[in-house]
Parts: structure tokens; C-alpha cells; sequence
């Protein structure tokens, strides 16, 4: 009985190692020859929808190092602050809170579409429909899964409150967003997960209806705002890495952008 024994784990040992060899290789993962980080830092001197002088970020001190050994802060802001991400839950009612959008669509591929020139002559300019040609003559067309970033220029001014915000004298805004008609042909005819700006909307500034939000919002898509450092990033071919605060319920939050360069 124990050399039969004996016998039975000899075999079962050799199937182990036999199958082991057998073993398919993983897959060649893919390289990336640079990260750029499009997030603004969360400060006290980030622009605010307001433009209130008291910024509604805070982080007082709550442990330090000279009286408990360690250092931490309590922090307060608004969930739509400094570079942040806009849930479908922000204005629907049926849509998604920021813990509840799938994970696959917070890794995407990017288009960046760069309207500069464009905005230096109308700073509420709306990205057009003409604008998504113009970049799929240039490179192909635009991938279905895809996050489009627009880029205007307007992170330029994100040290001045007062140029970003570009308010006039009824406080009523003025830069740049994207247009209802750009953004629903997005949607619909390119299946395409989240917009984003540099600005603080993706709606135009003057906007008192948030078009562009509601359609968005009624298609679980989602909205990334004051992006920066899109100069840094090419049009085509790379990949966004979305990743904001799993805030549970939350109409929004903070984000960190990362952008993965082939």
C-alpha cells in the first residue's frame, strides 16, 4: 500500500512539472517611451467657478511631525475643483456617480484636438464638428472608446483668476467649450467615452443652459476640466489613464490624468 502510494504522488509530481512547462507566455506587454501628467496641483491659488478671493480649497494641518511623530491634514474642497472629472450623475439623475463608471472606460485611447489658433481670435470659440474632420484627415479616424481632449490654450492663464475666469462686468464668463453638435456627432457617430478642456467647462463660458453637459451627461459620458499641459502631448497614438477619487455617490471629484506616450 505505501509503494502504490509512493507511486501515485511520483506521477502526480511529474504531471505538475510536465504541465508547467506547457505554460503559455504572457503576452509582450506594451512600451512607453514617456508619462505627462495633465493635472493642475490642488492649491489655494487654483481658479474657482466663483472667483471668490477665500479659495474653497483648505488643508489645515491636522498631525505633525513636532507633536505626533507623523504629518497629515484634513482636506476640503468642492467635488468640481482644479483639474477634476464631471460623473454623468452631475446632470442626470440616472447616470452614473464617479464610483460607478466602468473601469474600461477610464483607460482610453487619446485625441487631442488643438484649436488655438482658432480661440486666439474668439475666445468663445466652440469646438465644431469641421474640427473633428480637419484631425481624422490628419489621423484617421477617431477610435471608438476614445477620450477627446480639446485644447485651446486658455491653461495659459491658470495663474490669474482673473484672466481664466475672463469674466466681464455682469460676472458672466468668457472662453471657450465645445459644441453641442461636435459633441453629440462624438457620441453617436464615433462611440467616443469623454470629453475634456482646458478650461473651466466644457461648455462655453457665456453658457446658461450646459447643453453640451446635459447631452453628455443623458449618454453616461463623462467630462474632464481644467486640463493642462496639453502642448506636451501628441494628437494621435497615445493612451489616457483617467483616475479619480472613488468618491461613493459622488457627482464628480478630483483626477489625475496620465498620458502614456508610444
Amino acid at each position: 500500500m505505501k509503494l502504490k502510494t509512493f507511486a501515485v504522488a511520483v506521477a502526480l509530481l511529474l504531471a505538475i512539472f510536465l504541465f508547467a512547462q506547457r505554460r503559455t507566455p504572457l503576452a509582450p506587454q506594451a512600451q512607453f517611451q514617456a508619462a505627462v501628467d495633465l493635472t493642475h496641483t490642488i492649491s489655494e491659488k487654483s481658479p474657482n467657478w466663483e472667483g471668490t478671493a477665500q479659495s474653497p480649497y483648505q488643508a489645515p494641518v491636522h498631525a505633525s511631525f513636532d507633536k505626533n511623530g507623523y504629518f497629515t491634514r484634513y482636506i476640503t474642497l468642492p467635488e468640481h475643483f482644479s483639474t477634476h472629472i464631471d460623473a454623468p450623475a452631475h446632470f442626470s439623475k440616472t447616470g452614473w456617480t464617479v464610483d460607478q463608471i466602468p473601469p474600461d472606460r477610464l483607460i482610453a485611447p487619446l485625441v487631442v484636438l488643438d484649436v488655438t489658433k482658432k480661440v486666439e481670435g474668439n475666445p468663445e470659440y466652440q469646438v465644431a464638428v469641421d474640427d473633428i474632420a480637419a484631425w481624422e484627415q490628419a489621423n484617421g479616424q477617431v477610435p471608438p472608446g476614445a477620450v477627446v481632449l480639446a485644447r485651446t490654450g486658455w491653461s495659459s492663464r491658470w495663474y490669474s483668476m482673473e484672466k481664466y475666469r475672463n469674466a466681464d462686468a455682469k460676472n458672466v464668463m468668457h472662453f471657450p467649450g465645445f459644441s453641442q453638435a461636435a459633441v453629440q456627432f462624438l457620441v453617436e457617430a464615433r462611440k467616443v467615452v469623454g470629453i475634456g478642456i482646458d478650461t473651466l467647462s466644457v461648455d462655453p463660458g457665456a453658457s446658461k443652459d450646459h447643453p453640451v453637459h446635459r447631452y453628455g451627461a443623458a449618454h453616461n459620458l463623462y467630462n474632464l476640466e481644467n486640463v493642462g499641459y496639453l502642448e506636451q502631448v501628441p494628437p494621435s497614438g497615445a493612451v489616457l489613464v483617467v483616475a479619480p477619487a472613488k468618491l461613493e455617490g459622488g457627482s464628480g471629484g478630483p483626477v489625475r490624468l496620465l498620458v502614456l506616450i508610444r
